[in-house]
């Protein structure tokens, strides 16, 4: 099976996204499945693949992560007749999803396509919600010819479905608990950034409005002062609010690390006490995944993705999005009991090593075969 892969973003941007395609990408290898992948050029190692092919782009204005592509069409169309592709996965609807839909249309190559962001939910907190109907139009026309439509989540499923898309199938994400493991629980954590209090509360992810930091912070500022006096709060992750951020939380006991890779991340989730993520905008929530596999409970927003991975009381506690007292309950509850905190973040383990990448892949390339097959089929009665 040969399949071509259209993204706007891959390896080496740090976005959910560009992790599970280097991810996906790895695992083709693994299983020897042949692939070629067009993307922007993002910038690397200097070194070129002959699988990858890069071109000219700058970054979206929207979202920097994914970027604007200019491309040669005929280009594009040569290089996959001389590979023929069984398969096109365009995995963003922006600019290379757009050549990759092209191509495949005049070529005649099925069409999956893999759905990872709820742009419509950012656009509140840009005050662009008036764009939403018509990025739903344009939603339902780029998704119009694909055979399948993969989502990481039975909530986005939902979602999409009363947008009116159809053809969707689940395909989740893993984690990997070698790398993210309460076994790298260090107190080097705590003397690397000079933390006195006892107990690490820790945030991850991308630094920007769509994440709700503002509830973030003001569960942060406030908590009731005996908890305060016995928690640090560790904020890991870099975007474009960082400086506000940093300015707001002058006088909290807060640590902001900028970008992390993973090894330093797992060694901060592990060594953490209590993970929490207020963004209700997430499609999966691959953040709470690997907090949950370092054996550590998780606060959460009642909305999207996340809301498959944490079962209130169970590994987490999940609080009424925007809720400042919500969240600020949840926290101060687990701080103040251990018992539960352990039993939550025990479970919150036992949960994640059911989610092995390896058979979450395997499970994408059976569904890529059944496309295939099924494509076929109906060219060999047409």
């Amino acid at each position: 099976m040969r399949i071509a892969v259209f993204s706007d973003t891959y390896d080496p941007q740090v976005n959910g996204v560009a992790r599970t395609l280097k991810r996906l990408t790895d695992h083709m290898k693994k299983r020897e499945v042949e692939f070629e992948l067009f993307v922007p050029e993002i910038g690397n190692d200097g070194r070129t693949y002959p699988n990858i092919h890069q071109h000219t782009s700058f970054p979206f204005f929207f979202y920097p992560e994914c970027r604007t592509a200019i491309a040669n069409p005929r280009k594009i169309e040569k290089r996959l007749r001389e590979f023929s592709p069984d398969l096109i996965h365009l995995a963003t609807p922006l600019t290379m999803g757009l050549y990759g839909l092209h191509a495949a249309k005049k070529l005649g190559i099925p069409l999956v396509a893999s759905y990872h962001t709820h742009f419509d939910r950012y656009l509140d907190y840009y005050k662009m919600s008036w764009i939403s109907p018509f990025l739903w139009k344009y939603m339902k026309w780029f998704h119009a010819d694909c055979e399948k439509i993969f989502v990481p989540s039975l909530e986005t499923l939902r979602h999409l479905e009363q947008q009116g898309l159809s053809n969707l199938s689940i395909w989740t994400r893993g984690v990997d608990c070698s790398m993210f493991t309460p076994e790298k629980r260090t107190c080097e954590v705590k003397e690397k950034y000079n933390i006195q209090k006892k107990f690490i509360i820790l945030f991850a992810g991308r630094l920007a409005p769509e994440k709700d930091l503002t509830t973030l912070m003001s569960a942060i500022e406030g908590l009731s002062p005996h908890i305060k006096e016995q928690v640090h709060w560790i904020i890991a992750g870099n975007g474009p609010c960082y400086h506000e951020v940093k300015k707001k939380m002058q006088g909290e006991s807060v640590t902001l690390t900028g970008y992390l890779n993973s090894n330093e991340l797992s060694e901060i989730y592990a060594s953490s006490d209590l993970f929490v993520f207020p963004s209700p905008t997430e499609t999966f929530g691959n953040v709470v995944l690997e907090a949950s596999a370092s054996g550590i409970p998780s606060v959460v927003a009642d909305q999207g993705g996340v809301t498959g991975i944490i079962k209130d009381n169970f590994n987490g506690l999940v609080c009424p999005a925007h809720s400042d007292s919500e969240f600020i309950k949840a926290v101060e509850y687990l701080v103040n009991n251990e018992g539960e905190r352990k039993r939550m973040g025990q479970h919150a383990r036992v949960l994640a090593e059911k989610q092995s990448w390896e058979r979450i892949f395997d499970g994408l390339l059976n569904e890529y075969g059944e496309v295939v097959d099924a494509y076929k089929e109906i060219r060999q009665h047409a």
